[in-house]
């Protein structure tokens, strides 16, 4: 890391993505709005290259820190770093935006340098969400991330009711942001009460400084539900789940992409919810359990009764979420590690999934089980692809799916066996709803002429989908990399709950 010391590394990652959105907005040729995005997509991931070998995984605490003064009157800072926790997440968010840049390339001929700018911002604020140690700082980068969503599925989304979707993400995005704000302003006066210190003097918003904060049981009761809940809405876990099979059917398949493959509301949980209420989580870990059983058995029961391969993978990843919940809830080494693994997880199988699926909806015109059938005649290489992502987020062993989903499983069984039974009933559902769906859409007779005369996927296309399947097989088959970096962090976490790895 001494290489980078005093670099503002994060800084510049941070102001490259507006930068970027800002230079495609001034250019006239619209054909190079994509070239740019693709450009500062691609510089953004040498920054990270850089951070990651400049990285001490041995170590728990923060590194790359970087502050200043923001809004000195509430001792509000401009506060970024990463740890073990948070770092991955930087290189594989900027995988994805970059895949999602490319399989937008031709598809998007309405305003273009609009919809390649608006990504650019989005990649932006959603690595300041993974960066930001100040929660006045990060609640600004988390509700600014609606603005460009709700454009980008209002303008470019597929289905007739693409507004009422935007709309709806919106308002259910807003209404968990109000407990956020009051969970973080609870703790920043608490700071103050602690330190005998008059309101605004005392006031702390710095993450780092509120994890030594004691709070009285009454207070750190009410500031764990009011992040629980703020945080449940995004992640989302039932029964807040409702907005994401609508925008997952009716938004852009590329956005939907980025909104299953980025689980930003289980990533607070970790990050937030957990550590600034310690006493009260574990307190609590039957509801986080709970919570997540429900959305395993839900989820997997609802993808089951699909017959549209959108919705089928939205409620795949309300069921896969739900497994991350019951993991957190072990507060045991092997589950936080394999929550954070199977959140890394989401971004190339889930995102590649929805990738694969608007290939085949921009040759069919259609993701419903009746319009397909006999698909794998005509498109081989996809439907091959297709069912080695569905592999790993079934979790077969040679496949990332299967380390991430082993240690969670394992960790549920340890602390609470009836849920990790529960659970691995959701995982054979799994695989009943993914190959009864995969079996009608890629085999049997071909009746449509639309499928019969479909392309196979393009260069570009394998490209994509070829790099996120090099992933799946290269963290499947040596999963000790993504474990190693997040142990030193994990470890930490473990002990600001008091428990043991």
């Amino acid at each position: 890391m001494t290489a980078f010391t005093g670099f503002p590394v994060l800084s510049l990652l941070l102001l490259s993505m507006p930068a970027t959105a800002l230079l495609i907005g001034m250019v006239r040729d619209a054909s190079k709005a994509r070239w740019i995005a693709l450009a500062g997509s691609v510089l953004a991931g040498l920054l990270v290259i850089c951070l990651l070998l400049g990285f001490d995984a041995a170590s728990g605490e923060f590194q790359f820190v970087e502050q200043a003064s923001w809004i000195p009157s509430l001792n509000v800072k401009y506060l970024v770093g990463v740890d073990g926790i948070s770092i991955l997440f930087l290189p594989f968010t900027i995988l994805l935006f970059t895949c999602v840049i490319l399989a937008s390339w031709n598809s998007v001929r309405t305003l273009p340098r609009l919809y390649f700018s608006l990504l650019m911002l989005l990649q932006g604020l959603t690595l300041g969400i993974f960066v930001s140690m100040d929660l006045i700082l990060f609640f600004l980068f988390w509700e600014l991330s609606l603005a460009p969503l709700y454009f980008l599925i209002s303008l470019w989304g597929l289905g007739p009711n693409r507004r009422y979707a935007a709309v709806k993400y919106t308002l259910m995005m807003l209404a968990g942001g109000v407990p956020l704000l009051f969970g973080f302003l609870l703790l920043g006066f608490a700071h103050a009460d602690s330190l005998g210190a008059a309101v605004p003097a005392g006031l702390a918003f710095d993450y780092p400084g509120l994890l030594a904060l004691k709070l009285p049981h009454h207070l750190e009761t009410l500031v764990f539900f009011l992040l629980l809940l703020g945080f449940l809405v995004k992640t989302p876990a039932v029964p807040f789940h409702t907005w994401l099979p609508v925008v997952s059917i009716e938004g852009p398949v590329a956005v939907a992409a980025l909104m299953t493959g980025l689980k930003l509301g289980a990533y607070g949980i970790i990050r937030f919810a957990v550590p600034l209420a310690p006493n009260l989580a574990q307190e609590f870990h039957w509801l986080l359990a709970g919570l997540g059983v429900t959305g395993i058995l839900y989820g997997a029961l609802l993808a089951l009764a699909q017959t549209n391969l959108r919705q089928m993978l939205a409620c795949s990843s309300i069921s896969h979420v739900g497994l991350v919940l019951l993991a957190i809830a072990s507060f045991n080494q092997a589950g936080i590690q394999g929550a954070l693994f199977q959140l890394l997880n989401f971004t190339v199988v889930a995102g590649g999934l929805f990738l694969l699926i608007g290939f085949l909806y921009q040759r069919t015109g259609s993701t419903d089980i009746i319009s397909l059938g006999g698909a794998a005649a005509s498109m081989p290489r996809l439907a091959g692809l297709f069912l080695l992502f569905g592999l790993a987020s079934m979790g077969v062993p040679g496949t990332n799916g299967f380390p991430a989903e082993f240690l969670m499983l394992m960790s549920a069984l340890e602390s609470h066996t009836g849920a990790g039974l529960a659970a691995l009933a959701g995982v054979v559902i799994g695989a009943g709803y993914f190959l009864r769906l995969y079996r009608q859409a890629f085999f049997g007779p071909v009746e449509s002429k639309v499928v019969r005369e479909a392309i196979d996927l393009r260069p570009r296309e394998l490209f994509i989908i070829g790099l996120f399947a090099l992933f799946i097989l290269l963290n499947g088959l040596f999963p000790q990399g993504i474990l190693d970096f997040t142990h030193g962090a994990t470890d930490r976490w473990l002990g600001l709950l008091g428990t043991s790895g």
